[in-house]
């Protein structure tokens, strides 16, 4: 005990030597932990965590995306359109910021103005410094995150144990190629699919899918539906979320529901009464999660302003029906209200997050 007590200024000086480099220090006693990985992982929640960047991100979920790391100039172009139309859809990518898959979807998805989260397993203060990343940290659109020092190198089994942090960070997870029985996408994904089961697995089809991914498809992964839209991606998520809606150490998994509009990206971490299923509380109401579907499709299809009328003939539903609907988005701030004559389309705060 007095050989760790006299420790301390050791350790005052690492934080002094991170600080300088925007790196942040949280342990998990901290209420500034994040939420998902302390209610997703638990007792295996990293003790301490690094990170660079905008933390509240990490409340946010996303779209995993993960594969090899030794990828052709094609594979590379896929995995950055999934990362673009992630960004189209303001669904942030997680990924674990090696090179090959990872890297390629991350990069997409920043180059098309999207969120990303890097779950790190090791190197953390050379990306915290490196120049690619600097204007994306520094417009609150990348964080970047490990449970290990950030002067560290790579270490295999470090790279296995950060594999459930991006599982359990992420709302859905895509496999874009795996090798069979070897390798730390196929290892975090088996993990995923026979234990822990943190978020949905999807698996890409088609050339250089990989040896492992039909072999993934058969323990119980789903047929990745190749979405080209933002509303198809935001479709698929959720239908997945919703038909492996169970319980999960203690909460379920979906996208989290907020009482008003929040910025994106968010300035705050969002109350966790807020969430799909906050811990404890169970599944969240039939009519909080219809209303937040209803939500994302008007905004959608209220990028270019219609009336009531036309709304409540494309959605198939009652006027009455519609007027409720978009007097609560209207409350919210998430549409505005056009007059002469009276139309309605998405507010022109374009970054906003249902």
């Amino acid at each position: 005990m007095e050989s760790l007590l006299n420790r301390g200024f050791l350790l005052g000086q690492a934080l002094t030597e991170w600080r300088k480099r925007s790196i942040w220090v949280v342990s998990r006693a901290d209420p500034s932990y994040p939420k998902r990985l302390r209610s997703k992982l638990r007792e295996l929640a990293p003790a301490v965590l690094y990170g660079c960047g905008d933390p509240t991100l990490l409340e946010l979920g996303g779209l995993a995306v993960v594969g090899s790391r030794k990828i052709s100039e094609e594979l590379k172009n896929y995995a950055e359109n999934v990362g673009a139309v992630a960004a189209g859809a303001r669904v942030p990518i997680v990924s674990g910021a090696a090179r090959g898959i990872d890297s390629s979807a991350m990069g997409g998805a920043l180059m098309s103005g999207g969120v990303v989260i890097g779950v790190m397993a090791d190197s953390l203060r050379q990306a915290a410094l490196a120049k690619a990343n600097r204007e994306a940290l520094q417009q609150g659109r990348l964080v970047l995150i490990s449970g290990y020092d950030p002067s560290a190198g790579f270490n295999v089994g470090h790279a296995m144990q950060r594999n459930k942090a991006i599982y359990a960070v992420a709302d859905a997870a895509l496999v874009v190629t795996s090798d069979l029985n070897k390798g730390g996408t196929w290892a975090g994904a088996i993990e995923q699919l026979e234990k822990y089961h943190y978020a949905p697995i999807f698996v890409r089809n088609g050339s250089q899918c990989g040896p492992g991914n039909a072999a993934l498809l058969q323990r119980g992964a789903k047929h990745w539906p190749e979405p080209q839209a933002g509303h198809e991606l935001l479709d698929t998520i959720r239908k997945a979320v919703q038909e492996e809606n169970r319980p999960v150490h203690g909460v379920q998994l979906g996208f989290p529901i907020r009482e008003e509009p929040a910025e994106y990206p968010r300035n705050k971490v969002p109350n966790s009464e807020n969430a799909l299923v906050s811990k404890g509380q169970g599944s969240m109401a039939a009519a909080d999660r219809l209303m937040d579907t209803v939500s994302l499709i008007l905004c959608d299809e209220l990028r270019d302003p219609k009336n009531a009328d036309q709304v409540a003939d494309l959605l198939k539903v009652s006027r009455a029906q519609i007027n409720t609907w978009l007097k609560e988005l209207l409350k919210r701030g998430v549409i505005e209200k056009l007059s002469k004559p009276v139309r309605y389309q998405v507010s022109n705060e374009k970054d906003r997050l249902l």
